[in-house]
């Protein structure tokens, strides 16, 4: 409950002033949600309710609101798994008081990554609804009738299917749809071949229900539904149709009678504060369907119980939603009765509510105290923090005593007080373990005892029990601290008598960083997920203080050799960095530039690189790790004469890269039209220097598809073989790549496969490499929006900064062009190519364009084709023939 905060009362000489108290409490979730069902069914089976009352109050949604990262989704998918199967509930859960088969759970995610729209919730709720097993024509009607004329031409089948709902819910809604219009239809005695005419039908049920014909009684109940018909089939309409489902539910027979719960997840994503287009349709559908239960998870509360909303939202105020009407004070954690508050905070306040807490708890003349531009600095530090927020109330009042007006400036800081409160009822040994675990983003027991230094675990264990450590069930390590109580730790002015020097400190990150190296080497069998995380906190605890790296360089060569590039650089440094000191530094902005490469203009790696590589901190392995990856990047930017520096140098260094440096040179051989030394030298590569790829790069380009995707196979087969994820994706790319220009059909299976072994991986240039085969593919085909998709892919190509994409594109085009005897377009690609190539690398590209319209070269690049170029010639013809006859292009 709110009360007077009499320590802020008194506090200040001002009786202006008022001072409003208010605590945060946790809540029972599943027994609120169960206390909620509970009452709800009651109200809804109860003889007056009335579906179709658009006036009375609503008290059918549950909020449950809570800073990110608190378990909001988790609790939503476990509530929707526990309300659809009895056996999926937890047993702790207890048994619930209604019949299981009468609660229909629709889960709903709203975050932005889902792409969930409007149209998207009410099909969603009406798919589920199909699970009843017959039509509801009065909502089907007009939802097809919305369909048609908002969809024309799409069949409703296969955006159900794309959206993934026919999966969830199978392809009954047409049917039932379908089924709904025919019934009208043959009600209204219209001919046969009508039923499917939405219109005609929606018109002729207009005049029936306006002149109460008995052959329409069984939706004449309806009041509205004619209004509802005769109204612009768009959005906003939408938005109204749910009445209608309303209807439909209340007038089911008593077996087949069901009581949806309707999730709706990440609620938040919908809109901000200012913005509000979904919302004010999401909050008509609920307000509209008061026959479901809405459970609604979000970072922040719902306001639709504020009068100010009115004129933003369809329904506001404390008399339309009395559950939501906003207090202070959080709900508690017994269940919660029926009528009382519905919104129950888990975890901490979301930034609108730390700003909304402060605005309410000083104030003067009804007006806040605490300035806005102060309130926005005190919720950024507090991390939601209720504690942080109440001492910076404290710190306020304060100020104001000495005279002065409080700044944003003043609250820039961690308290103190938060580090002597947070440590009061700890033991000495727990002191000690909050202290080395703050230097970790999240912990096991183990390794906090370990970090700590201790001999005994049970510190460790009894200070995860605490509040302020989080439990993340699903995590690398489990536990985490609150974000404000670490950064507190670390950065307040310590006053303890046990308080740390900054030995003590580095001590106990050697400790950490030491006991992190011996998990990693303890951990069974490759695993990606636990190798990043390794990395992030050890380059971080090797950063900040200074260490040695040790562990890391291991480490850093099992990132690299899996080619997925994952973002790694610890918060803060992925950024350039040219005040490199220690040896970590250097690793840290090595790695962020390696990850970051696959985003970023290749000239921005190679500045990257270089820093790394002039300031000589780095052992010489790590060393010529730079100089190999800066040679690639010099490559992708077509400076083969600085790439083939540095490639020779990393192959004299006879290191760990020295196979893939010289597979570096087989590949600037190639680029330069020598295929015979490119493939000599490709032979004595080995699996080290992929080999089996270099060759199919060699094979390609001879218009030798066959022999070429042969070789990509036997490439993505041995790096199966040993495990590298990203060379397996990249070498299944290449290949489709080949069979692109000779059979689209079988191109077409490869491909879903490139990308589907690629989907975890991030290989920019890859994945450039697959829109160009699609394109390769689709070559030919006058119904394949060829230039627009190349236009896209220039801009891309452009942006990554890898010049030899662009030359494939203009290549594949060729192709294209060259199927439709396009003559002028094909003048204009190698006009491109010859422009592109003038310094020499891929020169013979050209050639490779000329071949495939059969054109005559006036004068040939120095290419050393295998068996001359004839043979060449004669094998790219032949594929552009090929097509042509697929495609059944006329000559």
């Amino acid at each position: 409950m709110a009360g007077r905060d009499l320590r802020a009362l008194f506090s200040t000489n001002d009786r202006s002033v008022q001072a409003d108290e208010a605590f945060t409490n946790r809540a029972s979730q599943w027994e609120t949600v169960a206390a909620a069902l509970t009452e709800h069914i009651q109200r809804i089976s109860a003889p007056g309710f009335d579906a179709e009352d658009l006036e009375a109050p609503r008290n059918h949604v549950l909020v449950f609101h809570g800073v990110g990262g608190i378990g909001k989704t988790t609790l939503s998918r476990m509530l929707e798994a526990a309300l659809t199967d009895a056996g999926r509930r937890p047993s702790q859960w207890g048994e619930p008081g209604w019949p299981a088969d009468r609660i229909l759970p629709v889960r709903i995610d709203l975050a932005r990554s889902a792409g969930t729209d409007f149209e998207q919730i009410v099909l969603t709720i009406r798919a589920a609804l199909t699970r009843i097993g017959r039509p509801l024509p009065a909502f089907d009607l007009a939802l097809r009738r919305y369909w048609e004329a908002n969809h024309p031409g799409e069949p409703l089948e296969e955006y159900l299917r794309r959206g993934g709902l026919g999966s969830r819910f199978g392809q009954a809604l047409p049917q039932q749809m379908q089924s709904a219009l025919s019934d009208v239809a043959q009600a209204l005695m219209l001919p046969g071949t009508i039923g499917s005419v939405v219109g005609q039908v929606t018109g002729a049920l207009v005049g029936a229900l306006r002149e109460r014909r008995q052959t329409v009684r069984a939706l004449a109940g309806c009041a509205r539904l004619a209004d509802l018909l005769e109204a612009e089939p768009d959005l906003d309409a939408l938005s109204f149709y749910p009445h209608l489902l309303a209807w439909e539910l209340a007038r089911l027979p008593e077996g087949k009678r069901v009581v949806p719960v309707v999730l709706l997840d990440t609620f938040e994503d919908i809109g901000d504060r200012t913005r509000r287009d979904l919302e004010r349709l999401v909050q008509r559908t609920v307000w509209l369907l008061p026959n479901a239960l809405w459970v609604i998870t979000g970072r922040s509360r719902l306001q639709w119980a504020d009068p100010a909303l009115q004129g933003q939202l369809d329904y506001t105020g404390p008399a339309a939603w009395p559950g939501l009407v906003h207090s202070a004070v959080p709900a508690a954690r017994t269940p919660t009765p029926a009528g009382t508050a519905r919104q129950v905070l888990i975890g901490d306040f979301s930034p609108e509510d730390c700003d909304d807490y402060l605005a309410r708890r000083l104030t003067r003349g009804g007006q806040p105290l605490i300035s806005e531009p102060v309130r926005q600095v005190i919720t950024a530090r507090s991390h939601g923090l209720p504690l942080h927020l109440d001492l910076s109330v404290a710190r306020f009042l304060e100020l104001s005593r000495s005279g002065r007006t409080p700044h944003p400036r003043d609250f820039d800081h961690d308290f103190p007080a938060l580090v002597a409160r947070t440590l009061t009822d700890l033991t000495l040994d727990e002191r000690h373990v909050l202290r080395s675990v703050s230097l970790l983003d999240a912990f096991d027991v183990p390794l906090a005892t370990r970090a700590a230094g201790l001999a005994h675990e049970g510190p460790a264990l009894r200070l995860t029990e605490r509040p302020f450590v989080h439990d993340s069930p699903f995590g690398l390590w489990p536990f985490h601290l609150h974000g404000l109580i670490r950064s507190a730790v670390r950065n307040a002015d310590d006053t303890t008598d046990d308080r740390w020097t900054e030995r003590d400190w580095k001590q106990a990150a050697q400790r950490a960083f030491t006991a992190l190296g011996e998990q990693h080497q303890a951990a069974p069998g490759p695993d990606r997920l636990l190798l990043i995380a390794f990395l992030r906190q050890g380059l971080r605890l090797a950063r900040d203080h200074r260490l040695n790296l040790g562990w890391l360089t291991p480490a850093a060569w099992t990132y690299v050799s899996d080619s997925v590039w994952e973002p790694l650089a610890p918060p803060d440094t992925d950024t350039d960095t040219t005040g490199l000191d220690t040896a970590a530094d250097a690793l840290v902005e090595l790695l962020s530039a390696l990850g970051r490469r696959q985003h970023q203009h290749r000239s921005h790696t190679v500045a990257r690189l270089t820093t790394v590589i002039t300031s000589r901190l780095l052992p010489d392995d790590l060393q010529h790790m730079a100089l190999y990856y800066r040679a690639k990047a010099h490559r992708d930017l077509g400076d083969s004469p600085a790439s083939r520096a540095g490639m020779q140098a990393v192959a004299d260094g006879r290191g760990r890269l020295a196979p893939a440096a010289r597979r570096g040179l087989a590949h600037l051989a190639r680029m330069a039209g020598d295929f015979p030394t490119a493939l000599a030298t490709a032979r004595t590569l080995g699996w080290e220097g992929r080999h089996h790829r270099v060759e199919g790069d060699i094979w390609w380009p001879h218009g030798d598809m066959d022999r070429a995707a042969a070789a990509y196979a036997a490439a993505r087969d041995e790096a199966e073989h040993h495990g590298v994820t990203g060379e397996r994706g990249n070498s299944q790319a290449h290949r489709a790549f080949a069979l692109a220009f000779a059979d689209p059909i079988v191109a077409d299976d490869e491909l879903a496969l490139a990308e589907q072994l690629l989907a975890d991986v991030d290989l920019r240039a890859t994945t450039l490499n697959t829109h160009i085969a699609a394109l390769a593919r689709d070559a030919g085909r006058t119904d394949a929006d060829v230039d627009d998709r190349a236009q896209v892919l220039r801009a891309d190509i452009r942006t990554a900064g890898v010049t030899y994409a662009g030359l494939t594109l203009e290549l594949a085009l060729s192709f294209h062009y060259a199927v439709r005897e396009a003559h002028d377009e094909v003048d204009a690609a190698i006009s491109r190519l010859h422009a592109a190539t003038g310094g020499g690398d891929y020169a013979y590209y050209s050639d490779i364009a000329h071949f495939m319209a059969g054109l005559p070269l006036e004068a040939a690049s120095r290419a050393r084709w295998f068996d001359g170029q004839q043979p060449t010639r004669q094998r790219w013809r032949t594929l552009v023939t090929t097509r042509r006859d697929q495609l059944h292009v006329p000559r």
